[in-house]
């Protein structure tokens, strides 16, 4: 499969075990892939998609790169840093209420040399988006566009071959849980599941969108991945597992859930998740095993997809310095349909 692609990520990322939290849980076998260490500014899973977007943007001749996120996006912090390290500019449309202060990923976002574009309304992310695209081609700066959350066709393949990396790691696990949002993670495992042939259940929990948004979005993003790599495979949405329960708080919403979930695995394995993506995702697995959807004996992967710079963002600081029983939540939650 020759596919253009630049190799600046920091891989195989390593998988442990978590024994510490398992045996407090009480089962199933946990373990972690650790997508936080990918190397690209404090790392994270956009840097994977990444060696496959910059391989384009590079080819098309682009010499800026210009996507979108809120202001403390991982995404946007990483593009921001693959921009400067191929010496490109970086122009980035942050979304809500800009801080007072630059801390978390705002705060590397300038760091690493990125022009800002603040825009308070979210719902006028994709017109500004455009118009500023335009504008930077107009002004000869040659753009290139990072799709929102580097979920594209061509972004998704970074964890399609990030399948074939687990399995060649060799540690058999029955389950892959993760965050999911833009859909770009959770098209590249579908796909790496079927072209190198993982036989255990791949199960995305949503931080933000509705299952079945996410199942149609999802399934046709990897059937559109799938063509770069030869003849399109078709997928079904009923062929993507995605658990939507916990993403009613809204984007970005701190509840005991994520707060429960960060102070666990910091606790028991020394392991940082971030407030937004993999505290939700982590808090959901966790709720999960305490209502016993997964057999004792289950062996379970956790991606850690990374985010941790946003621990340090002022608009959560306060709230998980909250106390904190470190036990069993009070779950209240009912295990949703997968």
């Amino acid at each position: 499969m020759n596919i253009p692609r630049l190799h600046f990520a920091h891989l195989p990322t390593p998988i442990e075990p978590m024994p510490r939290l398992s045996a407090a849980l009480g089962g199933p076998e946990l373990f972690i892939k650790r997508d936080d260490q990918t190397g690209l500014a404090f790392g994270g899973n956009k840097t994977r998609k990444l060696e496959f977007l910059l391989a384009e943007a590079r080819a098309l001749g682009a010499r800026t790169l210009i996507t979108a996120g809120a202001f403390q996006s991982n995404h946007c912090r990483q593009t921001a840093a693959a921009a400067a390290k191929f010496g490109m500019e970086c122009i980035l449309v942050l979304t809500g209420e800009q801080p007072h202060l630059p801390t978390g990923n705002f705060l590397l976002d300038k760091l690493l040399g990125a022009h800002i574009v603040a825009l308070p309304d979210r719902g006028k992310r994709d017109d500004c988006l455009q118009k500023t695209f335009d504008t930077a081609a107009a002004q000869g700066k040659a753009p290139y566009l990072v799709p929102y959350g580097g979920s594209s066709p061509i972004g998704a393949l970074g964890y399609a071959f990030a399948m074939q990396e687990v399995l060649e790691q060799g540690v058999n696990v029955d389950w892959m849980i993760f965050a999911t949002s833009s859909g770009g993670t959770q098209a590249g495992l579908v796909l790496g599941q079927r072209l190198f042939g993982y036989q255990g259940k791949v199960l995305g929990v949503s931080i933000d969108a509705s299952k079945p948004w996410l199942s149609e979005h999802v399934a046709a993003l990897a059937s559109d991945a799938s063509e770069k790599l030869g003849a399109r495979i078709p997928f079904s949405p009923a062929a993507v597992l995605v658990n939507d329960h916990y993403c009613r708080p809204g984007y970005g919403v701190l509840t005991d859930l994520e707060r429960n979930a960060i102070h666990l695995f910091a606790k028991y394995e020394g392991i940082l998740l971030d407030p937004v993506y993999t505290g939700r995702a982590a808090g959901g697995m966790l709720d999960l095993i305490r209502q016993g959807f997964f057999p004792k004996d289950t062996r379970v992967l956790f991606w850690n997809t990374g985010g941790q710079p946003a621990l340090l963002s002022a608009s959560y600081q306060a709230d998980l310095l909250r106390d904190n029983p470190l036990g069993y939540m009070k779950s209240g939650h009912e295990a949703a349909r997968i």
